[in-house]
């Protein structure tokens, strides 16, 4: 939000490419934490900005086009006074196409999550995906996995057991969108762990945005509605704030370890609970609030052993925007 995903959001780097040494400067790590944090904020708001906007009758493709043209005018901008852009040529442009088609499928899931279900269990189920990319990297890429990320498989499932319970607004529905999202977040952690050993960030964050961007606008035909200047500001801004999320969330590896900056993902969890209690007034019950703890402390410590290992993506825990 899933980002990671989009998540589900939306580059992963392996750890050697931007993670930093022990040696990083202190004042360095305060301004990657700063950034990670601000990333996650900036989901948060993007999240509940797409709440609201799918209240004022915003269908899921519409939200996948308008969060995507707008946050080109970031990501554009990023690369113009950054990178430049001949780091976008790509020599894969068939991997980025299932790349994206992949993360489209994780949006749409993600979005429809936000639309069906209360913030806070939105946001906490997509949490779900490190968890799950976990479990996929041992089945699809044959990658072993130790009885202690084992374990933190099992108890991030559990929490998500105890978040996934229907009612108060949560529908049976809603949960199984939300799931979905988790898995195809996960799915989208998996293919851009492969896409970038040979594919610069800055070509997989463009061609993704490009390809939802153009795919949300050949939706518009069928699903788009007439809206109110509010509800466009709404759109508008939940996709700003996709794109400085994206760009504050690569950013942060570049003065702060992985290690250091990953949990801090977890605070997208703090915020769609905080703002679907004092926004939409859905208050959070124990069981969920137990089930967001077990997640993210489930996530944290899956992206501490991966870190380890030295195959974390950079986007290991944040959700739902990274998809």
């Amino acid at each position: 939000m899933l980002d990671l995903e989009d998540g589900l959001l939306y580059m992963a780097i392996g750890a050697k490419r931007y993670s930093m040494s022990d040696a990083t400067p202190p004042e360095s790590r305060l301004l990657g934490i700063a950034m990670r944090a601000s990333s996650a904020t900036a989901f948060g708001g993007m999240s509940g900005l797409l709440k609201a906007a799918s209240m004022h009758g915003v269908t899921t493709p519409e939200m996948i086009f308008y969060r995507n043209a707008w946050a080109l005018l970031v990501v554009g901008g990023w690369i113009s006074l950054g990178p430049g852009w001949s780091t976008v040529k790509t020599r894969a442009p068939l991997a980025h196409v299932t790349r994206s088609t992949i993360g489209l499928v994780s949006m749409l899931l993600t979005f429809g999550a936000l639309a069906l279900l209360p913030l806070g269990e939105a946001t906490t189920l997509t949490y779900a995906a490190p968890i799950l990319a976990t479990l996929l990297s041992g089945l699809i890429l044959a990658e072993k996995i130790g009885p202690r990320r084992w374990a933190a498989v099992a108890t991030g499932f559990i929490g998500v057991l105890l978040v996934a319970r229907p009612g108060d607004g949560v529908t049976a529905l809603g949960l199984l969108v939300g799931i979905s999202a988790a898995v195809g977040q996960a799915a989208v952690m998996i293919t851009v762990r492969q896409i970038s050993r040979t594919e610069q960030t800055a070509a997989i964050v463009f061609w993704f945005t490009i390809i939802t961007t153009i795919a949300g606008a050949a939706m518009l035909p069928f699903f788009g509605r007439d809206h109110d200047l509010a509800t466009y500001t709404m759109l508008a801004g939940a996709g700003l704030l996709g794109g400085f999320a994206q760009l504050t969330m690569t950013a942060s590896l570049r003065f702060a370890p992985v290690s250091v900056v990953v949990p801090l993902d977890y605070l997208q969890i703090v915020w769609g609970i905080l703002i679907g209690w004092l926004v939409f007034l859905s208050a959070p019950t124990p069981l969920m609030l137990a089930g967001a703890a077990l997640i993210a402390g489930s996530g944290i410590y899956t992206a501490y052993r991966e870190h380890a290992r030295g195959k974390i993506p950079a986007e290991a825990g944040s959700m739902p925007e990274a998809s």
